[in-house]
């Protein structure tokens, strides 16, 4: 059968046929079928990446766990119990996170005790004195106000600040979805333009292996913190 000859009898343009087998193309998974079983093949020999694809889409359904309306419909409790169960890594990128200063009063201790026991704490904030933050800022229409809670939250994790084991460091990236990891458990809070985070929706993703969720947001999260500073004090002590 010539690719003509197949494309016109699983209804796509001859081009696309050739590509197939000039180029090492892949069709899409139900044209793959089709021509499978026209030419009475397995599919997976026809095209090995479709075995890939279809584990990882598999596995990356099995990752999600559950989308949150907004951050206040996360239960009080998930935050706190994630905290305490983490035994490898703690991982935060926000802005501000001024809610998880406010819900846990201890937080800088409970860190620094997380990193006595050999938990990697990174904590990723806004630099209050950054454009991307002076920008969001601006579009949720407080202006500065972005910038006053960053500073508040630096307070509050004040003794924390160059304890052994936990890296807080200060970022300047254009920030669309804050990150909260627990080792094998993350929270994604989406933003959306014009609105505060707080009112944006929440993505709670588990870790399975094969799965691409978890590691996509993760792999965001190494970015920012590859070109973040740490703060050691230069801003909790600015004017």
């Amino acid at each position: 059968m010539d690719p003509a000859s197949l494309a016109e009898a699983v209804g796509v343009d001859h081009k696309t046929a050739e590509r197939w087998l000039s180029k090492g193309r892949t069709p899409r998974r139900r044209t793959a079928l089709e021509v499978a079983a026209l030419l009475k093949e397995d599919p997976a020999y026809l095209w090995p990446a479709l075995v890939d694809d279809a584990r990882q889409d598999s596995a990356s359904r099995a990752e999600f766990v559950t989308l949150y309306p907004h951050r206040g419909a996360v239960p009080l409790n998930l935050w706190a119990s994630l905290l305490d169960q983490a035994k490898d890594c703690v991982d935060v990128l926000v802005y501000a996170g001024l809610f998880l200063t406010d819900g846990t009063p201890d937080l800088a201790k409970r860190l620094i005790h997380k990193a006595e026991n050999g938990v990697r704490v990174r904590v990723l904030l806004g630099d209050p004195d950054s454009e991307a933050v002076a920008a969001r800022g601006a579009e949720e229409g407080v202006f500065g106000g972005v910038s006053a809670r960053i500073k508040l939250s630096l307070t509050h994790l004040q003794d924390a600040i160059g304890a052994p084991g936990v890296h807080i460091h200060l970022h300047s990236t254009t920030l669309y979805s804050s990150i909260y990891r627990f080792d094998d458990v993350l929270l994604a809070n989406t933003h959306v333009f014009g609105a505060p985070a707080a009112q944006s929706p929440v993505v709670h993703v588990q870790r399975i292996p094969g799965g691409r969720l978890f590691d996509h947001y993760m792999s965001s999260f190494d970015r920012v913190y590859s070109g973040s500073v740490p703060v050691e004090g230069s801003v909790v002590h600015r004017g």
